[in-house]
């Protein structure tokens, strides 16, 4: 009843604003009011991992190539096109003539070059330097030919070189500003400029004038729209109030629980992507009593309603998972999804049961003095309360004691980063089947993000293959193979794909989820408004 109240007075709020205060506020004639929840710590490619970061650096900076919104296909960006020498080890890529920077200077393969080696330079402190892969050398050939060149083979590369972190970004701008590049300005060839920032609040930027080359999957190679203000507003109700009263113009901060609300309402256009790649999940450390007997995890897989947590956390905005990954991602293979354990709280009480673990006097069961309890940590939000919350009730019917422990965003990396936990409840956005993969399931990144400490030297074979095969279908093999050893020793119990939605506003034109690293808006190069 609680949740239900909170959800109808958010849109009850956004009825009985004043009509004079919505006026007072609406928004100036081609300015784009993009409401989100969250700000950045800065907009510097290689530093911040934040989607938050992302979603604006996809509209101030260009990649060299682009996703399609199957999110499966690799198009062109700043390079036209591009070829891959027969061993897999060298990228050349043909870049367009016509591309500059904000303040007018020409983009050549120098821009590239300077880009690419900041990214993979210690002093940067990139904590995605290794998406770059393990390059040899980048180097210009001429002004607009780029050679790639890799220590090995990289089958991820393409998919990586569209995410943010690959953004080209203008060697003078970087130095002039040193550390504040991306907090005191920012100087890209994106179809939007760098306006002014006011952190927590607001960013705004301007139309790139004369900007005409926008990736191919837009019907505009060039933007619609003179000026884009990215407005913070934490608050849920308040970013409701603000699309109801015509004082925001987009959002895809939309509180699960209104998300069905706003598809029925006339003044609102609902879009969504089927291709959205963020999953929720809760790992197991399996070095730990308790989490390291694999029949301890079969029986939570086994013992948890997915279907019933999902439900009452997401409001039908989320599917529960069958597998470990979304299955149109690149790489998804259906014989491991098959190995996931599906709900059937009989058959974990017989596991358990054979594995010798007896119910005690208060119902929770024990195996040589060992009590099945275990703690689990997660950040304070209502999604990991109310999903954990759902599987506590679960656990204790089979005899398993899960204890909840939720810490503030301030702390709660610093927490995952010990070994205190039992196990953890995280979300995550992903490209491909081996980019998730190799992120969590590498022993070489134990402690993080390989938080489960899973150590399997079939495991890290087969993601090495699934990177360096040159073969497309002994890289798809390999990864197979992962995903078959994971799910078959129950080192995660996968919990939701989270479905993305965006709403507009009448006099907004153009919307389209994509998607790409949990961005909705991406280049947004189709939006437009009416008045």
């Amino acid at each position: 009843m609680m949740r239900k109240t909170i959800g109808a007075a958010a849109l009850a709020l956004a009825a009985v604003l004043p009509a004079q205060q919505a006026a007072a506020q609406a928004n100036p004639r081609n300015t784009l009011q993009i409401l989100r929840q969250l700000d950045s710590d800065n907009y510097d490619p290689p530093r911040s991992t934040a989607r938050a970061a992302s979603e604006v650096l996809y509209m101030m900076g260009d990649t060299l190539v682009s996703m399609d919104w199957d999110q499966t296909t690799v198009r062109p960006g700043l390079a036209e096109s591009w070829e891959v020498s027969p061993d897999g080890l060298t990228y050349t890529f043909h870049l367009r003539r016509d591309v500059k920077f904000c303040d007018g200077k020409p983009f050549t393969a120098r821009d590239v070059v300077y880009t690419i080696n900041r990214w993979l330079d210690p002093a940067t402190r990139s904590p995605v330097r290794w998406r770059a892969g393990p390059v040899k050398e980048v180097r210009a050939v001429d002004d607009y030919t780029v050679q790639y060149e890799l220590t090995a083979p990289y089958g991820e590369l393409l998919y990586q070189l569209t995410l943010s972190f690959a953004t080209i970004v203008d060697q003078a701008s970087v130095e002039r500003l040193g550390q504040n590049f991306g907090v005191q300005g920012f100087n890209g060839t994106g179809p939007y400029c760098w306006a002014s920032w006011t952190p927590r609040q607001e960013l705004v930027l301007t139309r790139h004038e004369g900007y005409t080359w926008g990736p191919p999957i837009y019907q505009n190679p060039a933007p619609q729209v003179d000026r884009v203000v990215w407005r913070i507003i934490p608050e849920s109700q308040t970013r409701l109030a603000a699309m109801q009263t015509g004082q925001g113009d987009v959002t895809q901060y939309i509180p699960y629980i209104a998300v069905n609300q706003l598809r029925r309402m006339p003044n609102i256009r609902m879009s969504t992507q089927e291709n959205y790649f963020w999953d929720y999940f809760i790992g197991f450390k399996v070095d730990k009593p308790v989490m390291n007997d694999p029949e301890i995890r079969r029986a939570i897989n086994l013992g948890v309603n997915r279907a019933a947590a999902v439900q009452a956390t997401f409001f039908g905005a989320a599917t529960p998972m069958r597998g470990y990954l979304n299955p149109n991602v690149a790489g998804f293979d259906q014989q491991a999804a098959n190995e996931v354990p599906q709900f059937n709280a009989d058959e974990a009480k017989r596991v358990l049961d054979a594995a010798g673990w007896v119910p005690g006097s208060d119902g929770i069961r024990v195996k040589n003095g060992q009590r099945a309890t275990f703690v689990v940590y997660g950040s304070q939000s209502e999604v990991s309360r109310q999903i954990l919350e759902s599987m506590q009730a679960d656990l204790r019917r089979i005899g398993i004691e899960m204890r909840i422990q939720l810490w503030d965003g301030t702390v709660v990396w610093g927490r995952l980063a010990t070994q205190e936990f039992d196990a953890f409840i995280m979300s995550y956005p992903y490209v491909t089947a081996s980019d998730a993969f190799s992120l969590y399931f590498a022993s070489g990144n134990r402690p993080t993000p390989n938080r489960m400490n899973w150590v399997d030297a079939a495991t890290d074979e087969a993601l090495v293959q699934s990177r360096t095969a040159v073969d497309p279908a002994a890289r798809a093999a390999a990864i197979a193979r992962a995903q078959r050893i994971i799910a078959e020793n129950n080192v995660w119990l996968p919990l939701a794909h989270e479905q993305i939605w965006v709403a507009s506003a009448p006099r907004v034109e153009g919307v389209r989820a994509h998607g790409l690293y949990g961005v909705a808006l991406y280049k947004g190069l189709d939006i437009r408004l009416t008045r």
